[in-house]
Formats: structure tokens, sequence, C-alpha cells
């Protein structure tokens, strides 16, 4: 088992990285302190994993609650059924929510537990590969709404991180991919070095080596982390992670939550960042062409569906979370491993790249 540690003064706590670490009872109780523990998790993680972990919290008389599976389910509906939930279980402000699922059910277990009775503690336990190196660390919790992802949410820190690699065995090949997408945003953020890494270990992580699995969540851990210390609320640098986010978020929200998976949409709107960045002159075209490269290998697209057209992107673009008075801001890279958060672009070069970033209908 590796184990780093996110550092927040009095709110730091611990991510481990490891295999079998969901039948690990020390684990998984250290950090609970009152007297019940409700695990929430999805129809499909449920039958697999759910019962690993009752047994392993059972002395905190353990209770689920199992919601849909599905990014279309990440919203106040839903929400509600978890308060309904721990209410009818009269569980009080000594309860630990446990989070055992993909991104989804982290981010609405988290904002659960910051909101329930005003705060209760939660623990993440990630099951799928874009989780564990991305949502599961940092305190992001929320839900979608129609019009915007993630625009209603809270930071609110968990109590531990616990990523049990053998839960990707069971992982579908294009949840596999769309977490891919993910870790590579670390390379091209701030870590060339580790962007190389990728570009030689990629078919061992589609392979599902175990060894290469550990060392991109670790690495990917470790990069977050380090990004979130500096800026945990994302005033500043932690806005970096959001690379291809604006444009990802845009084609989920455009096609509708559900029809292409988070870390397909990353995928495409890194690529479309890149482009616009080599259209101001910032990058080289065998840097667009090194990351297109490597996203394909990850099985993953590169470009939007011409459907959503150009002018609905634009627009749902607006929404984006950190566009200030009006202002879109975008992150763009000046190199492999050198993103930076800008406005400093012309719309009719964003124009150029959403018209060019779609998929033909001819194609």
């Amino acid at each position: 088992m590796k184990t780093l540690e996110l550092d927040l003064d009095s709110r730091s706590y611990p991510i481990h990285i490891g295999s079998g670490l969901l039948g690990s009872k020390d684990l998984l109780c250290e950090k609970i302190t009152g007297g019940r523990a409700v695990i929430v998790s999805n129809t499909t993680v449920a039958p697999l994993y759910l019962q690993r972990v009752l047994d392993s919290v059972k002395d905190f008389d353990p209770v689920s609650i199992v919601l849909p599976d599905g990014e279309q389910y990440k919203n106040l509906d839903t929400l509600n059924q978890i308060y309904t939930a721990l209410l009818e279980q009269h569980c009080d402000r000594q309860t630990t929510l446990i989070a055992l699922g993909g991104g989804v059910i982290g981010d609405m277990t988290g904002f659960a537990a910051a909101s329930y009775q005003r705060g209760i503690p939660f623990i993440q336990v990630p099951t799928t590969l874009l989780s564990q190196v991305d949502s599961s660390v940092g305190g992001k919790t929320g839900v979608n709404h129609a019009l915007a992802k993630n625009m209603i949410g809270a930071f609110y820190q968990p109590k531990s991180v616990i990523i049990d690699i053998d839960t990707l065995q069971t992982l579908p090949d294009r949840e596999l991919s769309a977490g891919l997408a993910e870790i590579i945003k670390y390379g091209l953020i701030n870590d060339h070095e580790f962007f190389a890494w990728l570009e030689e270990n990629m078919d061992r992580l589609m392979a599902r080596d175990k060894e290469a699995l550990t060392e991109a969540i670790y690495r990917s851990c470790e990069n977050k982390a380090r990004i979130v210390a500096q800026d945990e609320k994302e005033a500043g640098v932690r806005a970096l992670l959001n690379l291809g986010h604006t444009f990802g978020h845009s084609i989920e929200a455009g096609l509708g939550y559900g029809q292409w998976l988070h870390g397909e949409a990353v995928a495409t709107g890194m690529v479309m960042a890149a482009n616009l960045s080599r259209r101001l002159k910032w990058i080289q075209l065998s840097d667009v062409e090194r990351i297109e490269t490597l996203i394909l290998r990850a099985n993953l697209p590169i470009r939007y569906p011409d459907s959503l057209g150009v002018e609905r992107f634009r627009s749902l673009m607006q929404l984006d979370k950190k566009n200030i008075a009006g202002h879109l801001r975008l992150v763009l890279l000046k190199g492999v491993g050198d993103a930076v958060i800008t406005t400093d672009f012309s719309e009719a070069l964003l124009a150029d790249t959403l018209r060019h970033g779609s998929i033909d209908k001819g194609d």
C-alpha cells in the first residue's frame, strides 16, 4: 500500500492506494468517530463490493443506501433520497457517510455530508479510475443542474480516501479510458515527465497492469494534492485542474448528461484547448499531435459530435464556474506540462477551434 497526505492543516487527510483495501477493517474504521456508518453506493457497484464494506464496518451498526447509476441521476432529486434515508434511520451528527462508487456517488455523498445537519463526516472509497484520480480527492462535492454541470455544491473535505485498485478489474473498458483522460490531464498541467511516462506506459495501463495503475494513480493524486493544498477553494492555481473541462462540461450538458462519460468529454476538451493554444502560437503543431496521439491510444475521442453546434457550444461555455463578471476564462497550454489560466484569446480563434473541433456529418 502507498499512502500520501493532503495537507490542509487541521483538515488534512490520508489517501491510501493499494490492493485488497476494501477488506481492511482498520483503514475503513479508523476515521469513523461516531456510532453509525452509512454506506452510499449504486446499483452497479453495490452487488460487487457493498457486502465487503458492510462486513468491514459491522461494529458501527451500518446501513446502506443504493442509488440508481448514471450521471443523469446526479441531481437534487437523487440527493434528496440520501437525506430521506438518513432521517428515516434517525441519523445524527455522529454518523459517518461512506461513498462507495464512482464520481457521481462521491460528489453526491460528499454534498449530503456537507449539508445534513450542517455537516457530518464522510469517507471516500472510489471504485472507478476517474474518481480515484480526480473527484475523490480535494473536497469538491455537488450535483448537476439541467442547465450546467456541478453548479450546486460545496467544498467539503473527506476524513480519508481509500483507493482499492482491485475494483478496476471489474471496470468496463470505456470507464477505464475515461479515467485515463484525467490522468493525462495531470501530465499536461504541470508534470511533463509524467506525460512522458504515460507515453511509455499507456499500453500497460490499458492492459490493467496493477503496478502501472498504482504508479499512475499515486502520481495523479500527488499532483492534485499538491495543488489543492495551495488553493483549496479554487481562488487561483486550483483552476488549472480544469484543463479541458470548460469545453468538456459543455459537451456533457449539450448532449445530455450520461451520453458521453465525463472523461470522454474532458479528453476532447483537452484537445480543443491544445488546438486553441496552437492557434494562439503558444505551442507547436507537434505538441498537439503528441497530445492527440496519447488520447487516441487511451481509446478516447478527440472531436465532439457536430449535432451540438458551434453556437450552442459557445453559449454553454458561458455558464462555466471559472468565468468572472461574464468574462470567459480558459485553461490553455504554453507547453506540455505548462498550463495557464487566461482570458487572453480572441473570440475569432475560439470560434475556429469550436468549428474544427466537431465531427463533421460526412466523416
